[in-house]
Parts: structure tokens; C-alpha cells; sequence
């Protein structure tokens, strides 16, 4: 597992900052449940994703004046987000501060994680049977080549 920085250094390390928090703070239980009851799926998701944007930039040490020229939103949407006054930054502050507290761990949650437990489990069985018809199609082959050469 790629390790996140908590205080991104270059570039790349503020995308990986980025991208943690949007996962992490998207597969919230309370964060799915307020996008499943939005008529505004989008602006939610949005909303998310530039707090976390902003969020990143900050902790790199950028000034909310050039977060706001970096992604393109005004600086008093910035300064929202970062100061938690808009519901995405407050939930992407949570999600940096849990971080923090118990390390980045994305979680998901207990429906989807069966459901991969499931996935996972019927993906090894048809790796098993691939496997197993595999070897017959070996038996079928060399019995099929020993019968062309006693022809």
C-alpha cells in the first residue's frame, strides 16, 4: 500500500492527499446516506471533491489565493472550505483529522465489503475450475497427439 503524506511535499503527494480524502470521506456511511437522499448528487460530489482539493493544497502550504487559482474556484469558496463553514469542507476537515488521529486508513463500508468478500471468493473459485479445465484440455491434447501418431 502507497503511503499518504499528511503534509505533502511535492505535487504528487497533494494528489495522493487529495485522492484519499475524497475516497475516505465518500465512502463515509453519513456521506453516502446524504448523496443517496440529494437531488444534487453532483454538486455534493463536486462540493467534496474541491474541499478536499483545497484541503491538500493547504497542508502543502498554499495560500488560499493561488488554491483558488490551482482549481479553479473563487477564494472566498477556498476560505470557506477550509475554515469548514460549507458541509463538504466540515466533512472533509473530519476526514484529515481522523487521518491524523488513527492514520489513513480508507474503510469500506460493511455492505460493499462483503460484497468484495463475495467477489473475491467466487474469483478464486473460478480461478480453480479455469485451472482444472486447463489440465483436461493437457489430458485431451496428449491423448489426441499419442492417436495421431499410432495413425
Amino acid at each position: 500500500m502507497e503511503e499518504i503524506p499528511l503534509k505533502p511535499l511535492s505535487r504528487s503527494d497533494i494528489h495522493k492527499l487529495e485522492s484519499a480524502l475524497i475516497v475516505a470521506t465518500l465512502l463515509r456511511r453519513d456521506v453516502l446516506e446524504k448523496i443517496r437522499e440529494s437531488t444534487e448528487r453532483i454538486t455534493w460530489i463536486d462540493s467534496l471533491a474541491v474541499a478536499a482539493a483545497a484541503l491538500a493544497r493547504s497542508k502543502a502550504g498554499m495560500s488560499a489565493a493561488s488554491i483558488a487559482d490551482d482549481i479553479g474556484r473563487s477564494e472566498a469558496t477556498i476560505r470557506r472550505h477550509l475554515a469548514g463553514k460549507t458541509e463538504a469542507g466540515k466533512l472533509v476537515l473530519e476526514t484529515y483529522n481522523k487521518f491524523i488521529r488513527e492514520g489513513v486508513r480508507i474503510e469500506l463500508p460493511e455492505t460493499l465489503a462483503s460484497e468484495c468478500e463475495e467477489l473475491r471468493e467466487a474469483l478464486e473459485e473460478e480461478k480453480k475450475k479455469r485451472k482444472e479445465l486447463e489440465e483436461k484440455i493437457k489430458e485431451i491434447k496428449k491423448k489426441l497427439e499419442d492417436l495421431i501418431s499410432t495413425i
